[in-house]
């Protein structure tokens, strides 16, 4: 979470009076759009966080947006890349992160307003995540019949990982900075069925399917 004070915010907007404009990127034309898409969720009126969802509200919190992404802890997604593939993932590409930092360090423009989106909407009734049936691992466990996982939540820093009665490994998730507050179930883009005998390791809640009898 982001914080500052009423003094530290005046500081920053006469700061940006004086600053230079030294980018063409706008927020009407580019940067609304990466927020709208991977920051809008939390940050919004009635979101779990500050708004920022106009030019006004997000420009004082432009050096902090900066920062970050650069340290990608925003958007929150502990998940590291290139282990396992899942749903939802709000995290930037680094094209995206570029755009950001350039448009923060060249003076963060606001731009023509008749480029600018229109807002996304959200349901105010949020859906409910699937109900499905679980399966704690702590250290490692072997099957005993065969299931699917369609969707892994960690409970700690940790690496899940599943060793096959073939002996090939499939690496299912890597949490190497496990934020508690911004825990999530990671929903696998493609559930993987596991058969008889495979030996899952790692230290997280596995939400399965199981076929039928």
């Amino acid at each position: 979470m982001i914080r500052t004070s009423g003094l530290a915010l005046a500081a920053v907007f006469t700061a940006a009076a004086h600053e230079p404009i030294t980018t063409n990127l706008t927020w009407t034309q580019e940067i609304s759009r990466i927020i709208y898409k991977h920051c809008a969720d939390c940050h919004r009126a009635g979101g779990r966080s500050f708004s920022l969802m106009s030019y006004e509200e997000a420009r004082p919190w432009a050096k902090a947006i900066r920062d970050e992404v650069l340290e990608r802890r925003m958007p929150p997604w502990d998940a590291v890349k290139g282990v396992g593939e899942f749903l939802d993932d709000p995290s930037l590409s680094q094209p995206e992160i570029d755009m950001l930092v350039s448009w923060v360090e060249g003076g963060a423009p606001d731009g023509n307003a008749v480029y600018l989106p229109h807002p996304p909407h959200f349901d105010p009734t949020p859906q409910p995540p699937p109900r499905t049936p679980e399966l704690a691992v702590r250290g490692s466990l072997t099957l005993e019949r065969p299931l699917t996982i369609v969707g892994i939540r960690p409970a700690a820093a940790t690496e899940v990982t599943a060793l096959l009665p073939d002996g090939s490994v499939r690496h299912l998730l890597w949490v190497r900075d496990y934020r508690e507050q911004w825990n999530r179930t990671y929903w696998l883009r493609t559930p993987l069925a596991l058969p008889r005998g495979t030996r899952i390791s790692g230290n997280a809640v596995i939400a399965i399917s199981l076929p039928a009898r």
